[in-house]
């Protein structure tokens, strides 16, 4: 089974992917997310969001061997796939992988926001970027090594010291990214990538996916986890659930309310508007 973890950057995607990763007959890649197999032959759309009209046989048959490549690597049935900016083009995927399950979770914007806006900001991390070059098709490679380069250098000079681009990128991402400071276009990120998630799953059977928040989540984690393998057709002792869902921590819930600065808050509440209260109200 390809098992698909939808969510906006920094919604606990990573933490729900390792989890399930933990159970016996579950894999993913070596790396934190494969964006750039997912990009194969569009690498100078300046876009991550593909409909599915972009897909094409060529990138059916090279994004679904690099599925079976999991899965011959690491002897398992189920490759577990996380890919924020696949947040944006859930339908591509979709025609990609027809035959994917999906777990859709999201996150109050709040702590979203507080959580990316430092990533616009961070260090480079070399092993975690070596890590994912691994896995970017080779004639890709001089391309996003350049672009890769030129975006730290942008940072150096930047006003708010963060990088020119971050995460998933949906259409006139590049514009907003130049007005915006780190704060608004991270909540702008957040919105995109929900809205379009959203609409997608809307007209998605229900046997398709399941829906998660991240606080109820992290708060019950393996509860949720139980509920998740029934979704998926497996069950698991309760007592591993629990072991492995040990570490799993609530001390992130709320606290982009008291490390957002009040002015901040309220341009994240101008763009984000009610959207985190109606996504669950519609799929909860």
């Amino acid at each position: 089974m390809n098992i698909v973890i939808i969510g906006a950057a920094r919604s606990g995607t990573n933490m729900l992917r390792d989890l399930l990763c933990k159970l016996d007959d579950f894999a993913t890649w070596p790396c934190d997310e494969i964006n750039y197999i997912w990009r194969y032959g569009q690498k100078r759309i300046e876009h991550d969001q593909f409909t599915q009209d972009d897909a094409d046989e060529k990138m059916k048959d090279y994004i679904n061997k690099q599925f079976d490549w999991v899965r011959k690597k690491y002897s398992v049935n189920n490759v577990i796939e996380k890919t924020c900016a696949n947040s944006l083009r859930v339908d591509f995927v979709n025609e990609i992988v027809p035959d994917a399950k999906y777990i859709f979770l999201f996150r109050d914007p709040m702590d979203v926001v507080a959580s990316a806006e430092l990533r616009w900001k961070a260090k480079l991390d070399l092993k975690y970027l070596m890590a994912k070059a691994r896995f970017v098709p080779s004639a890709d490679i001089p391309y996003y090594g350049s672009k890769y380069v030129l975006n730290r250098l942008n940072k150096i000079f930047d006003k708010e010291k963060r990088l020119s681009y971050w995460g998933p990128k949906y259409k006139g991402f590049e514009e907003d990214a130049r007005k915006m400071s780190a704060i608004e276009i991270s909540a702008q990120q957040w919105l995109k990538s929900i809205e379009a998630s959203a609409e997608s799953f809307k007209k998605m059977p229900n046997n398709k996916y399941i829906s998660l928040d991240y606080n109820t989540f992290v708060s019950n984690p393996s509860q949720e986890l139980a509920r998740i393998l029934n979704f998926l057709g497996y069950s698991q002792n309760k007592k591993i659930l629990e072991d492995i869902s040990m570490n799993v921590s609530n001390k992130s819930v709320g606290k982009g309310y008291h490390t957002i600065k009040r002015e901040e808050m309220k341009l994240v509440k101008e763009i984000v508007g009610a959207k985190y209260s109606e996504l669950k109200s519609e799929f909860l």
